[in-house]
């Protein structure tokens, strides 16, 4: 029995009910994508997002190939009939905009950057594998491990905003010294019990402000996801300058935030007092405060973030002749 235009067009619009799927319609708009590429992008298990394939197909707006052992999925606007097409043009035009779907452009960017650069050249499906393999082998801590050996042994680092110790287990087997700094005596405790093997790494309690450190008294000084919580970001910024000193080689301040973004509830729920950064004040309260050289980048996203994106500014202080 042949279905009326009206019965298609209610199937069509009641498939377009809930977010996700209107989310998974613009990916597919964009790219062609399989069913685990969405799911890493939508943050969903594979099996919710390949029900909402499924009804996303019986509604006609996607189409679907094997490759291989996968199956991938694809929307293209040009296919749709004249029907769909006039129900898709002002749903496509109301998400721009949209927060959410600017995120999972983002971490579209990062699943499609995770492609095999060429599956069918020998040279492109070695290096598409390697990674897998090498993680294989070696887990995947000893990249990160190994380029700390970058950092001077002899350096003195103040990890400011310390929390629970993250910064410090990875410095303190590395340097002579990590002097972890929190305002909070519970995350202090915590850092405490969770580096208790770590002799290098001393415990101040003190606020990022005001830092209780003598002038020129470490190499460098690390901040991540910290400045956010502050009243004042560019007086912490002050300190890490006054704190930090050249004449072992260092001089160095690095810090870790969020960009600007729109999440208010942050405010209520986790107490920030800024909702991210626009990088460039970042690297002009660097300047501000004394680091002759200082510069940004965006970090790239990771698909399994559900965060804001990030950044990392540094800044460095010249060597006085």
């Amino acid at each position: 029995m042949k279905t009326s235009r009206t019965t298609q067009t209610a199937c069509r619009l009641d498939s377009l009910s809930e977010s996700v799927r209107l989310r998974v319609l613009s990916l597919l708009a964009a790219e062609e994508l399989s069913v685990g590429e969405v799911a890493k992008v939508v943050q969903l298990p594979q099996s919710t997002v390949s029900r909402h394939l499924k009804i996303l197909a019986e509604a006609g707006w996607v189409a679907k190939r094997a490759s291989g052992t996968a199956t991938l999925y694809r929307m293209d606007s040009d296919d749709l009939d004249e029907s769909a097409a006039a129900l898709w043009q002002p749903v496509r035009e109301s998400l721009e905009g949209s927060r959410e779907i600017a995120e999972d452009r983002e971490r579209l960017a990062a699943v499609l950057a995770e492609r095999p650069a060429d599956s069918q050249a020998y040279f492109g499906r070695i290096a598409g594998e390697w990674e897998a393999v090498r993680h294989d082998l070696f887990g995947e801590r000893f990249t990160l491990e190994a380029l700390l050996g970058l950092i001077p042994p002899r350096w003195v680092v103040a990890d400011l905003g310390c929390g629970t110790g993250d910064a410090a287990a990875w410095l303190g087997p590395r340097v002579e010294r990590v002097i972890a700094v929190d305002r909070s005596e519970a995350m202090l405790n915590a850092a405490r019990k969770r580096l208790a093997g770590i002799p290098s790494v001393e415990f101040v309690e003190g606020e990022v402000e005001s830092l209780p450190l003598a002038d020129g008294s470490v190499d460098a000084a690390v901040s991540l996801l910290v400045l956010h919580h502050l009243e004042d970001p560019a007086a912490a910024i002050g300190q890490m300058a006054r704190v930090v000193r050249t004449s072992r080689g260092g001089g160095v301040a690095l810090i870790v935030e969020m960009l600007e973004h729109r999440r208010t509830e942050y405010r209520h729920t986790m107490g920030h007092k800024h909702l991210g950064f626009r990088p460039e004040a970042m690297v002009g309260w660097l300047r501000g405060a004394g680091f002759t050289r200082a510069e940004y980048r965006e970090l790239a996203r990771d698909p399994s973030g559900k965060g804001p994106g990030l950044f990392v500014a540094v800044g460095w202080i010249a060597e006085e002749d």
